[in-house]
């Protein structure tokens, strides 16, 4: 097992990449603990849970909302749970998202962790301190940064996801490797296919790395200030491809790092050879790399980005494998680039 340790404003996350679901009762008060978790993982693994009460919820972007919310703040009063409780979500990005966010909030905030079950998960959305839900269709509009007290990335649960839900995971892997880490992006291209079919020192790997690049960032800017803007590549265009063409997430986060790209090399920024080995590296991991999208509906998403500031965004580009930059780029830009796609 590993260990990183995050440190939060509020206090200080444990990230545990290889430990074991089984040993999560060795993290918590085992009669406080309430589980949120959603109807696969559950049918997956209770077993290993521990003898806590469970509350389920459904799976899919489509949950990840107020309403699930309130949902969960019923259970939670209904079992009279008070301000000693903890608090863990055992799931992907959406559970741990809601989990957290239902935390932070119920009673003015109390203890949780999480349980990381997916690889996307793993490798980006259960580390760093950021929880929240949709609104009306718009991501993470409704949230807060909180770190969770603990965060178990337990890899053997990698082998019940099914393909798509994996190679998401592989999109936040090169995300982390083109703005930080060149050593690790070439890593990728030379390991692509043990990747793909996971072969454990190769995924150790690649979590491990991907959780180094996250947390370092996270200690300098936990708030998004600065540096941590850089974890949005791909993402701003990500998402309005997301909320418009209805595929995954780490499906759009790709399209989107192939555009942010090419905007990058024609802002100067960027050579074209690099935009291709992000492109290249996309493809040999079964990524798509254009989707279509309703581009009305996406030019509304990227209007309510929440990166947005008055007529621009903070944008992520690319000016090296292993180096992004942050720059103003007006809406009116972007706008062209998705009318143009």
């Amino acid at each position: 097992m590993k260990t990183l340790e995050i440190h939060g404003s509020g206090g200080d996350s444990t990230i545990m990449i290889g430990e074991r679901l089984r040993n999560l009762k060795t993290y918590i008060p085992v009669e406080k603990t309430v589980i949120i978790t959603d109807t696969n993982v559950r049918r997956l693994y209770q077993k290993e849970f521990p003898p806590c009460e469970v509350i389920e919820i459904g799976s899919g972007e489509a949950i990840k909302t107020l309403d699930t919310v309130q949902f969960i703040y019923e259970k939670l009063v209904n079992l009279e749970a008070d301000r000693s409780a903890f608090i863990v979500g055992i799931g992907g990005g959406i559970v741990c998202d809601i989990a957290g966010f239902v935390a932070s909030t119920y009673l003015r905030g109390v203890r949780f962790g999480f349980v990381s079950s997916t690889l996307l998960s793993q490798v980006d959305a259960s580390v760093g301190g950021k929880n929240g839900v949709n609104f009306k269709g718009y991501k993470n509009m409704v949230g807060v940064f909180n770190q969770p007290e603990f965060v178990i990335c337990d890899l053997n649960l990698l082998k019940t996801l099914p393909e798509s839900e994996r190679l998401c995971g592989f999109a936040e892997i090169v995300k982390h490797a083109a703005i930080a880490d060149p050593d690790l992006f070439a890593f990728l291209e030379e390991n692509h296919e043990a990747a793909l079919e996971l072969d454990t020192k190769v995924i150790e790997k690649l979590v491990c790395d991907s959780v180094v690049i996250k947390s370092s960032v996270v200690n300098q800017d936990e708030k998004e200030k600065g540096e941590r803007r850089k974890l949005n590549f791909g993402h701003t265009l990500g998402h309005a491809i997301e909320k418009t063409a209805h595929v995954r997430h780490g499906e759009a986060v790709s399209a989107g790092m192939v555009a942010a790209c090419a905007i990058s090399v024609n802002r100067g920024c960027l050579a074209i050879e690099d935009a291709k080995r992000v492109e290249t590296l996309l493809h040999n991991l079964k990524l798509p790399t254009r989707l279509e999208a309703d581009r009305e509906n996406a030019l509304d998403a990227l209007k309510k980005d929440k990166k947005r500031e008055g007529e621009h965004i903070n944008f992520v580009l690319l000016d090296a494998i292993g180096h992004a930059i942050v720059e103003e780029i007006p809406i009116r830009e972007l706008e062209k680039v998705i009318r143009k796609n």
